[in-house]
This record gives structure tokens, sequence and C-alpha cells, in this order.
């Protein structure tokens, strides 16, 4: 996953201004996933022969027959089952990132709980990315633990955070829109989270 350090505030006369945080859930998305991924490498040698890591997306995709036969032969490797996140789940992810929102006082303008993993545009904060990344994933895991289903110790989420940064309010905007739309691409209903609010082109301060 992209775990490089955090550029300071200026690189090359670029601010950021926001984050794309990505949450995924374990064992959803690993390094050699045949779509490619993040990652650079792979940590455990007992999916080594799965496949190779590739960094980024692949040009050819795997077809959807593909992936489940890559899962099925990865997941009897995992360490703990995957956890598919129902409305239940859902609705106890959102309520516990509201939760850390509110006390941490960070500025969401998008958010997507899918069935097994999240998408965040926050804005840019005294708390750097990872940090953010680790107190949201932190207050949902523990909330998803009281769930009866979810194995004692169960890490809930993969231990590889991933972030891009937003540079331009049009990248926000971009952002804001893959997030809004991701439900209705995952067959879940429309999402409206009461910590969300409305992106105003900040730091411009002018909707388009």
């Amino acid at each position: 996953m992209n775990t490089s350090p955090e550029p300071t505030q200026r690189t090359h006369q670029r601010i950021i201004i926001a984050h794309h945080l990505i949450i995924h859930g374990y064992g959803h998305w690993i390094s050699n996933d045949p779509r490619g991924s993040g990652s650079d490498e792979l940590r455990q040698d007992k999916l080594k022969d799965l496949g190779p890591v590739h960094k980024g997306r692949k040009p050819d995709q795997p077809s959807r027959e593909e992936l489940r036969k890559f899962y099925r032969e990865a997941s009897q490797r995992l360490d703990f089952e995957h956890v598919w996140f129902d409305s239940a789940k859902r609705q106890a992810v959102a309520e516990a990132f509201g939760e850390t929102i509110a006390s941490q006082r960070y500025t969401v303008w998008a958010c997507a709980v899918l069935r097994n993993h999240a998408h965040i545009c926050i804005r840019r904060h005294r708390d750097d990315a990872l940090t953010m990344w680790h107190k949201l994933a932190r207050s949902a895991r523990d909330r998803l633990r009281l769930f009866a289903d979810i194995a004692d110790g169960h890490p809930i989420w993969s231990d590889r955070p991933y972030k891009v940064f937003l540079y331009r309010p049009d990248d926000v905007w971009r952002v804001v829109r893959y997030i809004e739309g991701n439900p209705a691409r995952h067959g879940l209903p429309a999402q409206a989270w009461p910590f969300v609010k409305p992106y105003d082109n900040w730091p411009h301060r002018r909707r388009k």
C-alpha cells in the first residue's frame, strides 16, 4: 500500500489540501492481488506462489472468475476469515468514524462504507494522513469487535494504510464524486453520513 513518508506542506510549490484514505478489510485486497495493488512487496511467504506483486493497477484486468479463484486459494492461507460488512456493520463503522471525526475535529467531505472497505476524503489537519488513517481504522475496529460473529483478535482491517494526497480543489471534487458514487457501484443504497460536510472549494472558499 501507499506508505511513503508524508511530504512537507510544500512539494515543488504544491500544497496538500486533503487526503483520500482507503481502509481495506483484512484479506480483501492482498499485495499480490491479480488486479495489482499499492504494494511493492509481499510480507507473507505463504502467499508467494499465488503470483507476483504488481504495484499499481494492471493494464490487463483479471476476469471475475479468475479473481474469485485467487481469493478462494488465498483465503485458505490467511490467519482469519474475511469479514463482510452488512448494513449493521456498515452503520457501526460509520458511527465510529463520526465519533473520531468529532473528537479530533477532522473535516470530512465524502465517506462511503462498503461491504469490505471504506473511502474517506478528509481535509488536511495537524495529524498527518497516516495518523488519521490509524485513528479512524482503530475506532471502527474496536466497534466491530463487539459483533458476536467476529473472532477474538481479528484485525478487521488490512495493516497497510492506503492514502492519496490531493493538491488542488479539482482533485478533491473528483475524489468526492468518486466516493459518493461508490455505494451504487457496489449495489448499495446511497449513503448520507451526518459527519460529512459539503465541499466548499477550500481553500478558495468558492463553490463551483
